[in-house]
């Protein structure tokens, strides 16, 4: 107890970090798009270290509570990366399970935490692999997005796997559920 007061280290419980930390979190969610760069964990230390300011004296502590505040805000974007793409992927192919070679289909997803715009696009089935027990698709899907009141499309190439009733992205590069934060 009387090191603590030498050091001038008030008590601080996790609870009160947690809540600062969930506050500053959600004022960076208003300004998602632009905003959610590695300049996201920058901010986040800035203001944690001025929380910290508040509850210490102690710079070595005040900063140590600052990194701590950046490295939970870029794991919480990185989650939140992961979960985005992962819906846009199960949104592809959940379009292409039910669809024959040849047909054209669409495909679109709503975000519910708004990191990212809502997209949607065409996608073909362009052969069906596998065997007895195993059904893959090879498809080619478009994202469509209007720039300049023009309709642009970015096409890229994907495998989807029914695993169950389920259909499920099956590309290795992109799967998020297989690389994570990597991507």
């Amino acid at each position: 107890m009387a090191a603590r007061h030498a050091l001038n280290i008030p008590c601080v419980r996790p609870s009160d970090l947690i809540k600062y930390s969930l506050l500053l979190l959600l004022a960076l969610l208003p300004g998602c798009g632009p905003v959610l760069t590695a300049s996201t964990s920058d901010a986040a230390a800035i203001a944690g270290a001025g929380a910290a300011n508040a509850v210490t004296k102690s710079a070595a502590i005040a900063t140590g509570i600052g990194l701590g505040v950046a490295s939970g805000a870029q794991a919480g974007l990185q989650y939140a990366e992961r979960a985005v793409h992962g819906a846009e992927q199960d949104r592809v192919a959940e379009a292409a399970g039910p669809l024959a070679p040849g047909i054209v289909g669409h495909w679109s997803v709503s975000h519910t935490v708004p990191i990212e715009a809502d997209e949607h696009g065409d996608l073909v089935v362009t052969r069906v692999i596998g065997g007895t027990g195993f059904a893959c698709k090879e498809i080619v899907f478009s994202v469509d997005t209007m720039e300049d009141k023009q309709l642009h499309r970015a096409f890229y190439t994907a495998t989807v796997c029914r695993d169950g009733d389920i259909w499920k992205w099956a590309s290795a590069e992109p799967a998020t559920a297989r690389w994570g934060a990597l991507q």
